[in-house]
């Protein structure tokens, strides 16, 4: 199950589009009511040129991307045993609506704790957009629980 020769394994290139529309569901899903997420004039008085993400919209474009289950399915983890730890975000420019953002995720480490009945896979993503600039960069542990 837990394979060490996988880190450094590079998954394809994954692109999609950011729609207002989703932007809006993922706000009020996280109970956020800025209206600088749905009101494309308020965007514009703050600088944007169309309404951005809020800040951790990036990990969802990794999910609806099927992501981190790609590790699992490629190591053929029980995904009833395994969860998501931990997220951590480095940001680089706003993800916008209308943008195409393009991803690529990379599994980094993998270590196990408490004798090998836990056991942390650790993933990167950059996220850039369709004029090539980084927008943010997505470090993902996945904690697998053996036995």
């Amino acid at each position: 199950m837990f394979d060490r020769a996988m880190i450094g394994k590079e998954y394809p290139t994954f692109t999609l589009d950011v729609e207002k529309g989703r932007i809006r569901q993922f706000a009020q899903a996280i109970g956020d009511d800025n209206p600088l997420w749905r009101d494309p004039e308020i965007a514009k008085s703050q600088g944007f040129p169309s309404i951005p993400a809020p800040p951790t919209f990036g990990f969802t474009l990794a999910m609806d991307a099927n992501q981190p289950f790609l590790v699992l399915e490629d190591m053929a983890i029980d995904k009833r045993k395994s969860m998501h730890g931990e997220q951590i975000f480095t940001y680089h420019a706003p993800i916008l609506a209308g943008d195409t953002i393009t991803g690529r995720q990379k599994i980094v480490d993998m270590f196990d704790k408490k004798g090998g009945a836990l056991q942390f896979i650790v993933t990167e993503t950059r996220l850039s957009n369709q004029r090539g600039e980084a927008v943010a960069d997505l470090r993902t542990v996945i904690v697998v629980r053996n036995g």
